[in-house]
């Protein structure tokens, strides 16, 4: 069994790999999940984790490992990884969360495709059909772009409106507006690859963008977990 590991912004995101299949998968916040190893139907043989969440939930991964006696293996950006090759200017830089959502969409889907993770920020990366990323967008995500209004301006709410095409009240101008940005952005770098590539969508706002979505799409539940597991088949 091989135990992966999503260290996010704001929770941990984990799932337990046969080899072949996932046994479970799960979220956690960070303060929950020291006892997590206890918890699992079986003691992984290894962890394989990617983390963009800082130094202190890397040493906490650490300590949970080394304290269970299960090895650590840590998923890092590279030049290239099962079949794909990283076209970042350097490719150290590139988030590896990014990095293990490009690798679980190549593994899933052979052809060019747009990988958008859609979290507390939201990133839209393009993958050829050769496996190169040939670049990507980082941008707020939904939450975040709204929450900011709010935070940022006297008089726009918390909204708690709808998606509307022409939004005639505050509420569901700041939700709609999210929205359009964010599929804008999508579209517009689609637009560099071809009108019908694929688009998997992952992370907690995916179905919200879905929901409103043009063109040929995918939801993944967890696709940096499924890029981990891959990853986790070559070390």
């Amino acid at each position: 069994m091989i135990l992966c590991l999503d260290a996010g912004n704001t929770r941990l995101k984990y799932g337990l790999f046969d080899g072949s299949s996932w046994n479970l998968q799960g979220v956690l916040d960070y303060p929950a999940f020291d006892d997590l190893i206890p918890r699992l139907p079986a003691k992984p043989a290894r962890i394989v984790a990617c983390n963009v969440a800082g130094e202190i939930v890397r040493l906490r991964i650490e300590t949970l490992a080394e304290e269970s006696g299960i090895a650590l293996i840590w998923l890092t950006s590279s030049a290239a990884a099962c079949g794909v090759s990283n076209g970042y200017d350097n490719p150290q830089q590139l988030g590896a969360d990014r990095w293990a959502a490009l690798i679980g969409a190549r593994a899933l889907h052979a052809g060019p495709c747009l990988v958008v993770m859609a979290g507390t920020a939201t990133t839209i990366d393009a993958l050829d059909d050769n496996g190169l990323f040939c670049g990507g967008l980082i941008l707020p995500g939904l939450s975040l772009m709204r929450a900011a209004l709010a935070r940022n301006t006297a008089d726009l709410p918390h909204a708690a409106g709808q998606f509307k095409a022409r939004p005639t009240n505050t509420d569901d101008a700041i939700v709609s507006g999210a929205l359009h940005a964010t599929l804008g952005a999508i579209e517009r770098l689609r637009d560099t690859l071809d009108q019908d590539v694929l688009c998997l969508l992952s992370g907690g706002a995916a179905a919200e963008l879905a929901a409103h979505f043009g063109g040929p799409y995918r939801l993944i539940d967890n696709l940096v977990l499924e890029g981990l597991a891959r990853y986790s088949e070559t070390v």
